[in-house]
């Protein structure tokens, strides 16, 4: 008898990010190369799932896509398939399933963050195979050292701050460049070391508007006339609030954040004489083509996934973790997020450098051991 044809279902769920062609690509192609499989693209992410909206994907379909930025399927972050706002909130996970058994499914892969691995975990459970990619621009998916998109994030928001620079220094200027980082401030810290921010804040460590005050007065006086703070949108001052830009129940993150460098910026003026400007980078950080490290991250996920999924490994998501590829159980990553840790190396620099985090004394771990001697 015939052997029948591998059947695998592909979607992108949440926000767009760099990169999520390039995994589309090598997903599907690998499948197609690899395995003989005939692979399915679910249009809008979960939504496609819960709709029945769904094409095939051939190898022609995802060639020339590599350098594309966002995604050829679609992405949605309002279509939970457990809390279906487009059914007043209901619960069709049930349809859900049923869809996967009449479309003959072996597996599914589920390219996305957070907020998609938690869905796909609770897809897990209820017997569909799935496969999970991370990608965001957040990096903020435990379980994985690096997430697609974040590397081009931090390259669109380091451009900018270097670009800010320039006018900061010749208007003599306190300016603020809000990134994205709603919960963990990897772009932030990124960025803003890369490209030498005075200031740097974060959503693991409340600021004062005291300590960045100082800075600014103390960069005054001693002839730097100009200050660059890089803030995620998601820090928020000592005992205050986060800034929330808007609330929708209808996305799986029903607050989105926003707004914190201009709520700064006002806070700031008065304690300094300087001019203050805010810079919020917002989707820039998201858009346009992915870098080579991008790229050809997603493509190692998106074979890898591809693998597993062929071979009827599921409920796991692929990572790297110290420089080697892994898999990762998708019960370990739902629901949780991966902050900035206090003794993160990039932190101690910045401390070395001068660079203030917004504290005046934070719980940072420093660079403080000793280098051994050179051996005569």
């Amino acid at each position: 008898m015939p052997t029948q044809t591998l059947r695998i279902g592909v979607l992108t769920g949440g926000g767009d990010c760099p990169g999520i062609n390039a995994a589309l690509r090598a997903v599907t192609k690998s499948l197609i190369l690899k395995h003989d499989a005939e692979v399915l693209g679910f249009l809008d992410g979960f939504e496609g799932l819960v709709e029945r909206n769904v094409e095939p994907l051939h190898y022609r379909d995802v060639s020339g896509i590599l350098t594309q930025g966002g995604t050829i399927l679609g992405a949605s972050n309002r279509a939970d398939p457990f809390n279906y706002h487009p059914r007043g909130g209901a619960n069709v996970s049930a349809q859900v399933l049923k869809t996967v058994q009449n479309l003959g499914l072996d597996a599914l892969v589920a390219i996305g963050g957070d907020g998609t691995m938690s869905i796909a975990h609770r897809l897990s459970e209820l017997g569909i195979e799935v496969v999970g990619l991370p990608k965001t621009i957040d990096n903020d998916l435990v379980g994985t050292d690096r997430t697609f998109g974040f590397d081009t994030a931090v390259h669109i928001a380091s451009a900018a701050i270097d670009r800010i620079h320039t006018t900061a220094q010749s208007h003599h200027r306190v300016m603020i460049v809000e990134t994205m980082g709603c919960h963990a401030g990897w772009i932030a810290l990124h960025a803003g070391l890369a490209s030498g921010a005075d200031v740097i804040l974060l959503p693991e460590l409340d600021y004062t508007v005291e300590e960045v005050a100082r800075v600014c007065r103390e960069r005054e006086r001693v002839g730097q006339r100009f200050t660059i703070v890089a803030v995620a949108e998601g820090a928020k001052q000592k005992d205050g609030e986060h800034v929330v830009q808007e609330r929708d129940d209808r996305r799986t993150d029903s607050l989105r954040l926003g707004g914190i460098g201009n709520v700064l910026a006002d806070e700031l003026r008065e304690f300094v004489d300087s001019s203050v400007r805010t810079t919020v980078l917002g989707h820039m950080q998201r858009g346009g083509t992915p870098t080579a490290y991008d790229r050809n991250l997603a493509t190692a996920f998106g074979t890898r996934a591809a693998a597993l999924a062929a071979t009827g490994r599921a409920g796991i998501m692929v990572g790297v973790q110290e420089g080697s590829f892994t898999t990762v159980p998708l019960a370990d990553v739902a629901g949780h997020t991966r902050t900035v840790p206090m003794d993160a190396p990039l932190l101690a620099s910045a401390l070395d450098l001068g660079i203030s985090l917004g504290v005046p004394n934070p719980d940072v771990k420093t660079n403080a051991e000793p280098v051994p001697p050179v051996p005569s």
